[in-house]
């Protein structure tokens, strides 16, 4: 009875624990989730921050706050955010739950000490949002990223968010020299999405709406629908190029009609007399009248000969 007691009282004690951890798991990520939120409410706050025309063209957004840079020559950093895209196939539509990622590698470049730096990510096509959704992604080599412009400087570089899948911004809370993300690696952090949702949950599920965003999740949520309630990316630029498509065969329908070309007759009507057309045949006989016209010496022959008869008449 005693051994019986033990053991229930050590499974609950094991079991308690384990529960108490899990908890304690599960409001890390509620906090990250919060800082992530307050870090996004702040740098869209920035007047010469992000601009609100490539904020309404990214399809992603990415926060990570407070990633830990380390670097004595070379640099490294390791951090814990979350990514939260926009729902639809098409990512037209309200933006979704968050999933965790985590962002880590190393940058080149002289930098020395050691920092905490807020980061903020946006994903600007639909590829560069498949690319994160299974795997991790080694940012510059799999997926192409740039500094993103801030405030008037995106007028003047209005191509750049064409060219680069990604466009980075950072804020750092104190000096640091050679800040990049170029190098770094961003993954789906399948732990911490199990903390948080209770479940092992893949990213690509969150991100269609398997799950609902978490309460923690509110004011990072708001802040982007808020701030870009709609895609305004312009997608016709695939559809441009089908529409020209088309307007080739037009000209290869004018030039199949020999009416309408008449430089082409000529040459249409050459090449079937040779051949079993007889009503190109008369027309070809005009050209053939000056021939025609050689025959009728040919009757007057006869009449050369008559002259024949003059020797008779010298006889």
């Amino acid at each position: 009875m005693k051994k019986l007691v033990f053991f229930s009282g050590l499974f609950l004690l094991t079991t308690s624990s384990a529960f108490a951890q899990n908890q304690q798991d599960k409001a890390k990520e509620e906090q990250r989730l919060t800082e992530a939120g307050t870090v996004l409410k702040e740098v869209l706050g920035v007047p010469e921050g992000i601009p609100q025309d490539l904020l309404s063209k990214a399809v992603c957004v990415a926060v990570y706050p407070s990633v830990i840079k380390a670097a004595f020559g070379f640099g490294g950093q390791y951090g814990r955010g979350a990514l939260l895209c926009r729902s639809g196939a098409d990512y037209k539509g309200a933006w979704g739950a968050p999933a965790m990622y985590a962002l880590e590698g190393g940058s080149i470049g002289f930098q020395l000490g050691v920092q905490s730096t807020d980061f903020v990510i946006l994903v600007m096509n639909q590829r560069g949002a498949e690319s994160l959704l299974d795997s991790k992604v080694k940012l510059g080599a799999d997926a192409s990223v740039a500094a993103g412009p801030k405030g008037r400087d995106a007028e003047a570089a209005t191509d750049v968010y064409m060219r680069a899948e990604m466009l980075t911004y950072s804020r750092s809370r104190g000096a640091f020299a050679g800040v990049s993300l170029e190098g770094s690696t961003m993954r789906p952090d399948e732990d911490a999405n199990e903390r948080l949702y209770g479940r092992r949950v893949a990213a690509r599920d969150i991100m269609h709406g398997s799950v609902s965003a978490p309460s923690a999740a509110q004011a990072l949520v708001s802040a982007l629908q808020s701030a870009s309630p709609q895609n305004l990316s312009t997608p016709p630029a695939n559809n441009t190029q089908t529409q020209t498509s088309p307007a080739a065969p037009a000209p290869t329908a004018n030039t199949s009609n020999p009416s309408t070309n008449p430089t082409t007759a000529p040459t249409a009507t050459s090449s079937p007399l040779p051949g079993s057309n007889p009503t190109t045949a008369p027309t070809a006989v005009p050209p053939a009248a000056p021939a025609s016209t050689a025959t009728p010496p040919d009757p007057t022959a006869p009449t050369a000969t008559s002259p024949a008869p003059a020797p008779i008449g010298g006889q």
